[in-house]
């Protein structure tokens, strides 16, 4: 596969993420939908921090056992700083930016929707660069194949993840059609420039980074919608749309791995 057909290949799997987009100016729902949209969205959320860590600590634990079989320590002890540092780094400034944003607003001041989208976005974007990563390296090593197949499979879950970034927008002021558009490209975007990256430089230790600072920013981002939907005080239809978010996103990832994804 070209340069060029990646590419293109790279910005179609980002660009499915605007497709749940304008949901978020959504209005006219009850209180009742609101909550269930937003929790069902943390269980999507919920989903992704553990599919991000589990392709971080992958490499982490293939170093550790080439260690137990003699091989030197120096590779798992980079890997296993590189994830934990980078876990650190996605959760401590996420928060402190949301908060610094907080306190110019006033003492006392909850987070707002508008920046929990944006936040989601932001996590979500450094999961789709490592998206884009594994499309362009699977493209430059020959695997045609098989970067169709993650371009596809990409595709479907950055349209869910659309709807995970616009769901806390079902309350509070209607975003602009601007706004959508930029949380579209911090979400999405990343998908393009790990594919153009990933098929120039193939590198563990930059996908184990970014695999980690995105899965910190959705603890993050998780943490904050569930004191959202705590909010609402309608804890059976919030813990009944956590459980549906949550396992639509399981099912969608057996499905595309059972196509081969």
């Amino acid at each position: 596969m070209t340069f060029a057909q990646t590419v293109i290949l790279a910005a179609i799997a980002g660009g499915t993420i605007f497709l749940g987009l304008p949901t978020g100016r959504l209005r006219g729902l009850s209180r009742s939908w609101q909550a269930a949209l937003t929790t069902a969205a943390g269980g999507v959320i919920l989903f992704l921090i553990y599919d991000v860590l589990a392709q971080a600590v992958e490499p982490v634990r293939a170093a550790l056992d080439a260690f137990r079989r003699g091989d030197s320590p120096g590779q798992f002890a980079g890997y296993a700083a590189a994830l934990g540092l980078s876990v650190a780094v996605g959760l401590l400034s996420v928060t402190y930016l949301t908060s610094r944003m907080a306190a110019r607003r006033g003492a006392g001041v909850a987070i707002t929707p508008h920046q929990i989208a944006l936040g989601t976005a932001a996590g979500l974007g450094l999961h789709n660069f490592s998206e884009g990563l594994a499309i362009g390296q699977s493209s430059a090593s020959g695997a045609t194949s098989f970067a169709l197949v993650l371009v596809i499979g990409f595709a479907l879950h950055n349209a869910t993840e659309g709807f995970a970034i616009s769901a806390p927008l079902s309350s509070g002021e209607r975003p602009s059609w601007g706004f959508l558009l930029v949380a579209g490209l911090v979400g999405g975007g990343p998908t393009f420039i790990g594919g153009v990256l990933g098929y120039l430089v193939v590198s563990p230790v930059l996908s184990i980074l970014f695999l980690g600072l995105a899965a910190g920013a959705l603890v993050f981002v998780f943490n904050e919608m569930m004191a959202v939907a705590r909010r609402f005080s309608m804890p059976m239809v919030t813990g009944v749309a956590l459980t549906l978010g949550l396992l639509a996103a399981f099912g969608t990832d057996f499905i595309l791995s059972a196509a081969g994804s």
